[in-house]
């Protein structure tokens, strides 16, 4: 079969299931599984698949924003493990930033009362915070998305450029060794950028499900990192290769 044709067919493939795996087209068309990764590199350049860990989606199949309320209760505990090793990082004193995501508002959840500034667009952090005294919170204004009951748009964007942090405590949906970091919407993707570009340090709050992902909007390199606080599920190898290009790893026991 021309390759050409291969192309063809994995389209209409990956359009009538939505999703398949590298493993699945590499028997279906009996080549090599780095053959089929090359194919799905080169559509995906062209516009016509969107590649993930392990396979590929249908561009109409990308994954939408998930609501609050279902993220909050996915992969809790890792969350709360995470969440635990990053409160530690926080001095008094600090401004931090908080992104909308559900580790962040976990991490919100335990933050002592201590004198802090926290810069957020979560609604949820901000009523999390709401009762502790020593805590001035600021709220960047923006378009509300009721999904995630987070602000984004240009208003938000503008408002996190105005202010300057020492940490800024963030997760995504996806993270790549090559292509960096990734969010489900654009919108998201610029907010979390501006919080990284006016922070001394960026502290990624991810658990294990998110590595290898590559999710619809990048949002930044893997340079712009400081340290990531993930759980103890991560492969040992990845760990190590985040290492070699000085990114600190802290690993929380689920």
């Amino acid at each position: 079969m021309l390759v050409a044709e291969r192309h063809r067919k994995i389209v209409e493939l990956v359009q009538s299931e939505g999703r398949i795996r590298v493993a699945e087209l590499s028997k279906l068309f009996q080549v090599t599984e780095e053959t089929i990764r090359r194919d799905l590199d080169k559509l995906e350049a062209e516009g016509k698949v969107i590649r993930t860990h392990g396979g590929a989606v249908a561009r109409e199949e990308l994954p939408l924003e998930v609501p609050f309320e279902d993220r909050k209760i996915e992969r809790i505990e890792q969350k709360k493990a995470i969440a635990l090793k990053a409160v530690r990082l926080v001095e008094s004193g600090d401004c931090i930033s908080l992104d909308a995501s559900t580790t962040a508002w976990q991490m919100a959840r335990i933050l002592p009362d201590i004198p802090l500034t926290v810069v957020t667009n979560s609604v949820k952090v901000v009523m999390e915070l709401r009762n502790k005294e020593n805590i001035q919170v600021i709220s960047v204004g923006g378009v509300l998305v009721p999904r995630s009951l987070s602000f984004v748009g240009p208003l938000a964007e503008r408002s996190v450029e105005g202010y300057h942090v020492q940490k800024s405590f963030l997760s995504c949906q996806g993270l790549h060794l090559q292509y960096g970091l990734s969010e489900a919407t654009e919108e998201q993707a610029r907010v979390k950028e501006k919080m990284i570009r006016n922070c001394d340090k960026t502290i990624l709050l991810i658990d294990s499900s998110k590595f290898g992902v590559r999710a619809f909007a990048p949002i930044t390199d893997l340079s712009d990192i400081d340290t990531i606080i993930t759980d103890d599920e991560v492969d040992p190898s990845i760990i190590e290769s985040l290492r070699e290009v000085q990114i600190k790893v802290i690993t929380a026991e689920v």
